[in-house]
């Protein structure tokens, strides 16, 4: 298939040169169309479309300079080339200033068409290298608005997930509860509540999940303080209303690590709320998460309670330790207890 030839506009008052630039450059494969002034030859690039000029600069009335001018303001200006037959650097210095992405010292040897001939073919291929550039760049930024309109379609679809699954997980406590209030047995009873607080640990993920804007980490602090208002609420009508205190420093984890970690929690607060403290004795649960060293995290809920022997076990199942031990794993480390504090006091360190 044959190429379309580029158009090529040659301004110069030389009428002679004009023909025999014209027949070199045709016999190069260019399309030439002369004009024989600045004037003449700005017009002519106002009604035609052409790939490449090249442009005298000694010209009577309308110097290349003045018509180099005219034709930068048209609208999609070809690249130009500057021909001049001085050799004065100042004057080809002043057009690639004004815009001429090259020029050519005009002389009447053979080898100006030569010249001529590689100075169009370059601007010919910085035009189409621009293109391409161009056209990349449009084709990235559109990949990259429908990959940022897919992600924002993404984020809303998993919030509404999680607003969804925080709506179920809310509806199975409130049946949980419900159905330890009609229980008689106390065993059962007590593991109903259990079961709540450990879907209340969950249901809080999702919370704050649809809430917020990153559905990949979740802030601990915010995250603990609904936790815990949740616990307090739901652990008041079966025990002592017990104040559970909160210190959480300003923590931000992943989805998976503030599950395990909110599970934990639940589990020692609840057994707290539960063995804690005798009849008719008060008292308060503390939780805290503050950072420890070499870029750890250190959890920690106690109570001044009545505290267990040295080398037992906290009173319970044995349902709720084995919880802990499973989503302590999670969070590669393991649940101790200071034997020297009055009451219970459990502490777990974790990578952060």
């Amino acid at each position: 298939m044959e190429t379309t030839r580029p158009r090529l506009l040659y301004i110069d008052d030389d009428e002679g040169l004009c023909r025999l630039t014209k027949k070199a450059m045709e016999r190069r494969g260019y399309a030439v169309v002369t004009a024989c002034d600045g004037m003449s030859g700005v017009a002519q690039a106002g009604i035609e479309t052409f790939d490449v000029i090249a442009l005298d600069h000694y010209m009577p009335g309308q110097d290349g300079l003045e018509t180099l001018a005219l034709l930068r303001e048209l609208p999609s200006a070809p690249p130009i080339v500057y021909v001049t037959g001085s050799e004065e650097t100042r004057i080809a210095v002043a057009a690639l200033k004004a815009g001429a992405v090259d020029y050519v010292i005009k002389s009447t040897e053979d080898d100006f068409n030569d010249l001529l001939q590689s100075a169009l073919d370059q601007a010919l291929t910085k035009v189409q290298l621009t293109r391409e550039r161009d056209s990349a760049e449009a084709a990235l930024s559109e990949a990259n608005a429908n990959l940022e309109a897919v992600v924002a379609r993404q984020l809303v679809l998993l919030r509404e997930v999680n607003h969804r699954v925080a709506n179920s997980l809310q509806l199975i406590a409130s049946l949980v509860h419900m159905q330890a209030g009609a229980v008689k047995d106390e065993a059962a009873q007590s593991a109903l509540r259990d079961t709540q607080a450990r879907i209340s640990a969950i249901m809080q993920i999702h919370r704050r999940l649809y809430t917020s804007e990153n559905v990949e980490f979740v802030d601990m602090g915010e995250y603990l303080e609904g936790l815990v208002s949740e616990l307090q609420q739901s652990l008041s009508s079966a025990h002592r209303n017990l104040p559970i205190r909160l210190n959480a420093e300003s923590v931000t984890l992943g989805t998976d690590k503030a599950v395990s970690l909110g599970v934990i929690v639940a589990e020692l607060v609840t057994n707290a709320c539960k063995y804690a403290y005798g009849e008719g004795e008060n008292g308060e649960i503390r939780v805290a998460l503050t950072h420890g060293a070499s870029d750890t995290l250190c959890l920690v809920v106690e109570d001044d309670g009545r505290g267990f022997a040295q080398g037992t076990a906290p009173m319970g199942t044995g349902l709720g330790q084995k919880v802990i031990g499973a989503m302590a794993r999670s969070l590669s480390s393991s649940m101790t207890f200071d034997a020297a504090h009055k009451g219970t006091r459990a502490i777990m360190a974790f990578p952060a």
